[in-house]
C-alpha cells in the first residue's frame, strides 16, 4: 500500500467514521453514538478547574473559558452559561447530583493523601468492594461523587502477591479466568 495516509479509521468532527486505505476513503459510516466527553457543569471554574487539575492531575486539551476540555475525555462547563446555551434562556438548576466519576490510581494510598490534605469531604475512607479492588470516593466542589480505585490489573496482581490462586481471584473479583491469566501473564 502506497499513498499519504496509512491504514486507519478516521474520526471526522462531524460525528462520520471514514475507514482510510492509502489515499482513498473506501467506505464511510455514521455511528448510532460515540461518547467523545463526560462533562460537568460546575458552578465556580477557577475552582473547579484548581480541583481537577491540582488534585487529579488533569490534563487540559481545550480551554474555552466557559467550557474546559481535559485529554481523559472529562470537561467542565461553566453552569449558568451551559444552562443558558442549552434552554436558550436563563435557566434555574435542579437538584440531584446523582453522578459519580470513576477514576483510577495505581498508588491508592498517595492519591488519598493529596486528596485529603486538599480538604475534600469523603464520602467514605479507603475500603475494598465486595470483588476485593481498594476505593474512595470524596466530593468535588460542587458535590459530585468522585471515586478513586486501583486498576484492575493491579487488584489481580495485589490478590496474587496475598497468596490467591488463579480460580480464587476469579471468584474473589468475577471476572474471566483467560483475563486474569493475561494479567498475571
Amino acid at each position: 500500500m502506497g499513498g499519504i495516509f496509512p491504514r486507519a479509521l478516521y474520526f471526522h468532527p462531524a460525528g462520520l467514521l471514514f475507514y482510510i486505505s492509502s489515499s482513498r476513503i473506501l467506505e464511510y459510516m455514521t455511528p448510532a453514538c460515540t461518547l467523545t466527553a463526560f462533562v460537568l457543569m460546575v458552578k465556580d471554574m477557577e475552582r473547579s478547574r484548581r480541583f481537577y487539575e491540582t488534585v487529579l492531575s488533569q490534563e487540559v486539551a481545550m480551554d474555552l473559558g466557559v467550557n474546559v476540555g481535559y485529554t481523559s475525555g472529562l470537561a467542565l462547563w461553566q453552569q449558568d452559561y451551559a444552562l443558558n446555551v442549552i434552554h436558550g434562556k436563563k435557566t434555574e438548576p435542579k437538584s440531584g447530583n446523582m453522578i459519580e466519576v470513576y477514576f483510577e490510581s495505581a498508588d491508592i494510598d498517595e492519591m488519598y493523601s493529596a486528596v485529603r490534605s486538599y480538604g475534600s469531604e469523603f464520602v467514605h475512607e479507603i475500603r475494598e468492594q465486595p470483588w476485593g479492588q481498594r476505593v474512595f470516593r470524596f466530593f468535588d466542589p460542587d458535590n459530585f461523587i468522585i471515586e478513586i480505585g486501583e486498576p484492575v490489573d493491579a487488584l489481580v496482581r495485589r490478590l496474587s502477591r496475598e497468596g490467591m490462586g488463579i480460580t480464587e481471584i476469579v471468584k474473589k473479583t468475577t471476572m474471566p479466568e483467560d483475563v486474569v491469566r493475561a494479567i498475571l501473564g
